[in-house]
């Protein structure tokens, strides 16, 4: 068994803005480092005064460095059939993963957190950060806030872990509640090379039938979630019969919850009917009140509330959402739900309401700048595709409407398409239903997509 022990030093803490200045690999097979790259990197932007502080790395010092294209295929190289080490693995793994996206490349490699492993294995200190365990456990540190200092310990912290583990395969460790209660059958290392990636997940039985679809934006750690619950006798019966996991990759969320829709529905698996969920948790719901005005509400996205208008994935973007468009579209606070009052709104008491809630504004004019909104949150009856992410770098995915009907998706690389018309060669057809309507609905509504290219038909 091979590791990457890593550290880096950064610009900054938000891996999706903030770029590496250092990194450090030191290649582990266990009992002795047999690889090794450190060096400064060049962020190609200002490294803020306080980071210099804390790292001492400064803008002079990185200005000659290379760029992180320049040493991406030495970090694919030395980490290849490795798994991933650092203290705080989620940051220096992320910060590195950003960096290969950017460059069109999905870095995925198995990784263990030396943080989570110390809080299992040397239980009782104080802090485990590494400046605090070092220190605890007579580790030197030649160079704080630098990446091979900090990776240099961090080995070192690694080697003593391995020892307290007694040769055994660390990797258990941090699965120590997902192993509990699983099928004898399924192998772990299923679980461990798991994508953590946007797609459809599937729980298999023995006769390699679906117990259980669902989707995630990370499959990984959505499985590991699943396996993890103990609080519900279901979710520990589905763990237990599930002996293997297959997937597939969409890249795109809308793709996915498309795919998720029409899979449960062609082989209805068990525990999909005893464990209801959704992706979208909740939901904007329209009915008509007995004075004939249409009304908003947000609602729990649930068989008991009915097909929702369009869904959000918690209570408070649908709540951003429903405030934007009273102030957008003028509507009541009283009709839209958000204001409980015997009489008017507080809109109306400052002027932004024209009395619907008090019966002053005429239905026709109030519902006619609702159904203006519905209408913009509604699948256009017309054609055209939905351009959206792909299962990797290379390629797109679409969705294909055709005079308002969901007709399917598929995936294409843009480099190999010469015009719109090539795109229909590439939809794998689906039925068009309500469901898939709704979901289509919502990620138009918020824009969540790529681009719409129109096409005609005759």
């Amino acid at each position: 068994m091979y590791y990457a022990i890593t550290d880096i030093e950064t610009t900054g803490g938000n891996a999706r803005r903030e770029k590496i200045t250092e990194i450090a690999i030191y290649k582990y097979d266990g009992e002795k480092i047999i690889d090794e790259l450190v060096t400064l990197v060049n962020p190609e932007r200002n490294i803020p005064m306080q980071i210099q502080q804390l790292t001492g790395i400064t803008n002079e010092m990185v200005a000659d460095a290379p760029k992180f294209y320049e040493i991406a295929k030495r970090v694919v190289e030395i980490t290849q059939d490795c798994i991933f080490v650092a203290h705080n693995a989620a940051f220096d793994y992320n910060f590195i993963q950003q960096e290969f996206k950017s460059l069109g490349f999905d870095f995925q490699r198995e990784n263990l957190c030396t943080v989570k492993l110390s809080r299992k294995l040397l239980p009782g200190y104080p802090s485990y950060s590494l400046g605090v365990l070092s220190q605890q456990l007579g580790i030197e540190i030649e160079a704080r806030h630098r990446a091979s200092g900090d990776a240099r310990a961090t080995v070192e912290l690694f080697s003593k872990l391995l020892a307290t583990y007694n040769g055994k395969d660390i990797a258990d460790v941090e699965l120590t509640e997902v192993l509990k209660g699983l099928n004898e059958n399924l192998d772990k290392k299923t679980i461990k090379t798991l994508p953590e990636s946007t797609g459809v997940y599937y729980f298999l039985n023995e006769q390699h039938t679906p117990i259980y679809i669902g989707k995630s934006i990370n499959i990984k750690k959505r499985v590991l979630s699943h396996f993890s619950n103990k609080k519900s006798n279901r979710a520990m019966e589905m763990k237990s019969e599930t002996v293997h996991i297959d997937y597939a990759i969409t890249g795109s969320e809308m793709v996915a919850l498309l795919h998720e829709s029409a899979e449960v529905k062609a082989h209805m698996p068990h525990y999909n009917r005893l464990l209801r969920r959704s992706s979208f948790s909740w939901g904007l719901f329209v009915d008509t009140d007995k004075d004939g005005y249409i009304n908003l509400s947000l609602k729990r996205n649930n068989q008991k509330n009915g097909l929702a208008h369009v869904l959000f994935g918690n209570k408070k973007e649908a709540e951003n959402y429903l405030h934007r468009q009273i102030e957008d579209y003028n509507l009541c606070q009283k009709l839209c739900g958000v204001y409980k009052s015997d009489s008017a709104c507080f809109h109306h008491q400052i002027g932004m309401c024209n009395g619907a809630c008090i019966g002053e504004e005429p239905t026709e004019d109030y519902n006619h700048r609702v159904m203006t909104l519905l209408a913009k949150t509604s699948i256009p009856n017309d054609s055209f595709f939905i351009i959206d992410k792909g299962r990797n770098s290379n390629e797109k995915s679409v969705v294909k409407i055709s005079h308002g009907v969901y007709k399917g998706f598929g995936f294409f690389e843009p480099g190999l398409v010469h015009n719109t018309e090539e795109l229909h060669d590439f939809i794998k057809p689906a039925d068009d239903n309500k469901d898939a309507r709704t979901i289509i609905n919502s990620f138009l509504s918020r824009k969540k997509y790529e681009k719409l290219i129109h096409f005609t038909e005759s």
